[in-house]
């Protein structure tokens, strides 16, 4: 009996709504699942998984990648991961600048919480998604 072999590499797609941001054979891939993150390699068992804000990363042709995604969910297969995202930028396409000012904004909201009119939960993902998108810039762009 022949013996089955598992592949060495899976197709990743990461598609927002407005493009498709990256699409390669890569062979290993990070997500930033919504009860933490999950570390996928050609062969994984299938699976469905709510993104996070947080940093995608994966290899591909000996280098590292990394992107800021928002909210979505990633469908594993054995050789393929497809991340639907809501926003997915890559590292060095992030504007620090905008990033650390929108982190600002977040947290004058988040103490103003006896304030009604803030919303307190929306300022928290505001808050989850300008931190994941500095972390991701800032390891590539130093």
């Amino acid at each position: 009996m022949a013996e089955a072999t598992l592949p060495t590499q899976i197709q990743l797609d990461i598609v927002t709504p407005d493009r498709l941001a990256a699409r390669d054979d890569v062979t290993a891939v990070t997500i930033p699942g919504k009860d933490g993150y999950l570390g996928i390699l050609p062969g994984h068992a299938p699976l469905l998984t709510e993104l996070a804000p947080g940093e995608l990363k994966y290899s591909a042709g000996g280098a590292e990648h990394a992107l800021a995604v928002d909210w979505g969910f990633a469908e594993v297969l054995p050789d393929r991961v497809i991340v639907l995202a809501q926003t997915a930028e890559r590292a060095e396409d992030i504007d620090v600048e905008r990033a650390e000012k929108a982190k600002e904004r977040a947290e004058e909201r988040l103490k103003r919480f006896t304030d009604p009119e803030v919303d307190m939960e929306r300022a928290q993902e505001a808050l989850r998604r300008a931190i994941a998108r500095l972390e991701t810039a800032k390891k590539i762009q130093g």
